[in-house]
């Protein structure tokens, strides 16, 4: 029996990979900033699964956020059909 990933069925409900970087400040030293890689399935524009880390991340851990960029992309979307030279023929 072939089992499908659940990664590939997020995919296909809609999911897109997202990636976060989170830039945050130190808990012991307040001046100092580090970054935070995150990358997970989500769906956009709400991004239920960031929102729920990141407040996960102000309730339990101690270094406060600074700033958030993201960047989502669908890997599995319509197949884009391009003329490029004004005449295409399909046999």
């Amino acid at each position: 029996m072939n089992k499908v990933s659940p990664e590939f069925l997020k995919q296909v409900a809609g999911y897109g990979l997202t990636t976060s970087w989170i830039t945050y400040r130190m808990p012991d030293h307040r001046r100092i900033l580090q970054e935070f890689l995150w990358q997970d399935y989500d769906i956009y524009p709400q991004f239920p699964i960031l929102v729920k880390f990141l407040t996960f991340w102000g309730e339990k851990l101690d270094g406060p956020i600074f700033s958030v960029k993201v960047a989502h992309q669908r890997l599995i979307k319509p197949a884009e059909l391009k003329v490029l030279d004004g005449d295409f023929r399909l046999n």
